[in-house]
């Protein structure tokens, strides 16, 4: 059943949203070993606060849509120069950007497979924390060509985790190391450039074999509920891989990069069946964003005697539902809290060009966003709780492939004519907000993603932050 609306477009071109802090630190801390340990996030998952942070675009209006902060740029933490041995920060050039746009499809993290091949894994992991572990690599810049006791300790490390495996030359990173280290990026959700020069792979390296052990002994038992659980056909969002699985049959059909809730925001556990897709949606503000964001962004063009609603291509109602007018409306008392907000379809819409709607008491659910650089990166924790999707055009296709009348070619029409449709599913299809951040396949290789959430141990000792 399709719905038709009216739709707004044009309006001014505003600034970047601010983007989180300092993306990675300079050490490595073995006690606590925190991946990405530069966000420290809440114990537990709280939900993810009822839609999305938003986002406007590049021009007159510093601070983007109610980000409060600046885009990154040379200046800002994680995006210095690179000196000596300092490691760089986490940026890629356009072909490691190309495999974090395009993970390769393996098998769906569900996998009722993956159950025992997880179970093999912690009896490894078992026995090499009965053996000591292994030890902490220094934080230098490693590649093709390095020599020195740094490499020494990099191969036994490999060697304990198994991603060494063969002749190689104990002071040399050669093509065997090159290899070992490939393997070991992308098992834990890196990019597999062969080279050692991001603190996020420093950090991914010095995580104790105890973590690790730890994060699969959780993991096991969200395994073995999720996996008895999925439906033949269904989208999955993977919270700490900041990706989405579209799995039919048993078999990963598509796999995308998203970006999932910040620590202070977190996306929330859920299940649900997707009912519609909304194209060129208004954004409708939730409360939360109402209190923390766009109250204090108002406030600031306020006192500049700008109409922040009209720059971000917003609409105020009151209670009863009546619009307001920016100028009757007082951003410094407290009537302003009880409004509704809602900002209208256009290029530069939080949004972006689709939803996809499912009914779920956090009110969440997986979208587009015209913020695409967010994608190319390998740490995607950024949202206020919704999950904003690479290529979501093709997931719609997908979606979409039993509801008559849809494809790509109307898909791509619809989003350049600006036309607000909402499509009703004639089959509604599963989709699970899951926290999967260590699980192991069938062919031996055992994944590990950040404990971004610190949900995986109580002991105080997380595979995330500290």
């Amino acid at each position: 059943m399709l719905t038709f609306r009216t739709f707004l477009k044009g309006g001014p071109i505003l600034a970047t949203a601010g983007l989180a802090a300092a993306l990675l630190m300079s050490s490595v801390e073995p006690s606590s070993a925190g991946l990405f340990s530069w966000m420290k996030g809440p114990q537990g998952n709280q939900g993810g606060g009822g839609g999305d942070d938003g986002y406007a675009g590049p021009g007159l209006f510093g601070g983007g849509l109610f980000g409060g902060g600046k885009p990154r740029g040379p200046q800002q933490p994680g995006s210095q120069a690179f000196h000596g041995d300092e490691l760089p920060p986490d940026e890629f050039d356009a072909a490691t950007q190309a495999w974090i746009l395009n993970p390769p499809l393996g098998m769906p993290t569900l996998a009722k497979a993956n159950i025992a091949a997880t179970q093999a894994a912690i009896a490894k992991y078992r026995a090499i924390v009965a053996n000591g572990g292994w030890p902490m690599v220094p934080a230098k810049v490693m590649r093709p060509g390095s020599t020195g006791p740094e490499i020494v300790v990099l191969h036994r490390r490999l060697e304990i985790s198994g991603d060494l495996v063969g002749m190689s030359v104990p002071e040399e990173y050669d093509a065997a190391v090159v290899a070992a280290v490939k393997k070991f990026q992308a098992r834990h959700g890196l990019p597999p450039t062969g080279v050692i020069d991001t603190r996020a792979m420093i950090e991914a390296l010095n995580v104790p074999a105890s973590v690790r052990l730890a994060q699969l002994e959780a993991n096991l038992k969200r395994l073995q509920t999720l996996s008895a659980a999925a439906a033949p056909r269904y989208v999955m969002v993977n919270i700490p891989a900041a990706q989405v699985e579209a799995v039919d049959a048993g078999q990963v059909v598509q796999r995308h990069a998203a970006v999932v809730g910040k620590p202070e925001r977190p996306t929330p556990e859920l299940s649900s069946k997707i009912q519609e897709i909304n194209f060129n949606p208004f954004w409708y503000v939730p409360k939360s964003i109402i209190y923390k964001d766009l109250v204090p962004k108002a406030q600031e063009f306020a006192r500049r005697n700008q109409d922040m609603l009209a720059a971000y291509h917003m609409q105020a109602f009151d209670a009863a539902g009546n619009p307001i007018a920016s100028n009757q409306i007082n951003w410094f008392g407290q009537e302003v809290y009880n409004y509704q907000f809602r900002q209208l379809p256009w290029d530069q819409n939080s949004l972006g060009f689709v939803k996809i709607n499912f009914p779920n008491k956090d009110s969440v659910y997986m979208h587009d966003t015209p913020l695409k650089s967010l994608f190319g990166r390998s740490v995607r924790y950024e949202s206020s709780g919704c999950v904003r999707v690479n290529a979501i055009e093709t997931l719609v296709d997908w979606i979409l492939q039993d509801t008559g009348g849809w494809n790509m070619q109307r898909i791509m029409a619809v989003k350049q004519s600006g036309e607000q449709i909402d499509v009703k599913l004639v089959k509604q299809i599963p989709v699970y907000f899951t926290y999967v951040s260590a699980w192991a396949t069938p062919d031996g290789t055992v994944q590990f993603r950040p404990d971004i959430y610190n949900l995986d141990n109580g002991s105080g000792e997380t595979a995330s932050v500290n």
